[in-house]
């Protein structure tokens, strides 16, 4: 057996004596938790390290319009949307992808950390967050103090889409050239990455909630029904398309006639939708040629070799990919689980959270 020599020893019984009041530390202040949040418009989903995603809940919450009282959070608050007494109010803190209530943001998020991190761990907690890839400093620096406020240790962001690539596991791709595409609830992020650095980006003011409100205001104006975000939100699930070649499918809805303000029903088809949609797909389309105008060349020559990354639970809509393809002549594929790229790139992210900087730092 080899000879343990004095110096090893010494090493040892440090570690030992370092393991020891680790320990005791834990015991006494709680553990250190290292978590990753996908801040989004509509959903808020929380990843920790060693655990898993624990939290997926709406950006919802419900008030007191007169007190200023939170009465609900996430999935809670959600099912009262449309339903509330008077005096009281649902809405999302954040606004196409920034804060647009900061109280009842820092609230919410001190909700859902809370619940999936004990109180006493709070000091000591790292976190990774997700920010739309034009957000301002000044937007940047809201998302962090709010954080900081819930009692974080270190606060790093990290951009939307440069997760969702990190999130995909497309490696070779990433590393030599990738557009990213990502649609979420409030905005949608286009980006090339190469070796793991957005090379140019754009964040749309464009989502899942601009195109239930495209849908409503649709229906509106040429079936003459009132509809409701709920409503408008349920048809894009279960017939929306942005695709005007595809099969053509319906669906019952009802409503508010606007002339008599009486309940109706009404079938609504898919190439409805599509119509409703057009112009926020229009958009989107000329934000990624913008974005490839802007490209270097060989970055380019990679994209249309590797494709258009769409991520995102706006990627979800029938469609999608085969007008993107259609339309810029580069080949659009979705991701496995598109909704959950993001944290899942967070996850990844999480695993270098020592070598990170805080960003707070950097925006001094």
């Amino acid at each position: 057996m080899a000879k343990t020599t004095p110096t090893m020893t010494m090493k040892r019984n440090k570690s030992d004596t370092e393991k020891s009041a680790s320990f005791l530390s834990k015991l006494q202040g709680g553990f250190a938790y290292d978590i990753g949040i996908d801040l989004g418009t509509a959903n808020v989903l929380i990843y920790v390290k060693g655990k898993g995603l624990v939290l997926d809940e709406p950006a919802y919450v419900a008030k007191d319009v007169k007190t200023g009282d939170i009465l609900a959070v996430g999935q809670e608050a959600r099912l009262m949307l449309g339903r509330t007494p008077e005096g009281v109010e649902v809405i999302r803190p954040l606004q196409a992808g920034v804060i647009a209530d900061y109280d009842t943001t820092e609230f919410m998020l001190r909700y859902f950390i809370r619940s999936v991190v004990p109180a006493s761990s709070l000091m000591k907690t790292r976190i990774i967050v997700c920010v739309p890839s034009g957000s301002t400093p000044v937007e940047k620096r809201a998302v962090l103090e709010a954080l900081l406020r819930t009692g974080a240790k270190k606060t790093v962001l990290i951009e939307e889409p440069l997760a969702a690539a990190m999130g995909t596991n497309l490696d070779e791709a990433t590393q030599v050239g990738a557009m990213v595409l990502d649609i979420g609830g409030g905005t949608t992020d286009i980006a090339v990455l190469c070796d793991s650095g957005v090379v140019v980006s754009e964040s749309l003011r464009i989502g899942g909630d601009v195109f239930n409100e495209s849908i409503v205001r649709y229906i509106k104006r040429k079936r003459k029904l009132v509809i409701g975000i709920s409503t408008a939100e349920e048809i894009k699930m279960a017939i929306g398309t942005v695709d005007r070649r595809a099969k053509e499918t319906s669906i019952e809805v009802r409503g508010r006639d606007t002339a008599t303000g009486l309940p109706k029903m009404i079938e609504v088809s898919s190439l409805e939708v599509q119509r409703a949609l057009e112009a926020q797909m229009m958009t989107i389309l000329e934000g990624i040629k913008d974005i490839l105008e802007k490209t270097p060349p060989e970055l380019v020559a990679a994209i249309a070799d590797h494709g258009i990354i769409l991520t995102g639970g706006g990627s979800l809509i029938d469609g999608f990919d085969r007008v993107v393809s259609r339309s810029i002549g580069i080949a659009a594929y979705l991701v496995d689980d598109p909704r959950y790229a993001v944290i899942r790139g967070v996850a990844k992210a999480l695993n270098e959270m020592s070598a990170l900087k805080d960003t707070l730092e950097g925006l001094q």
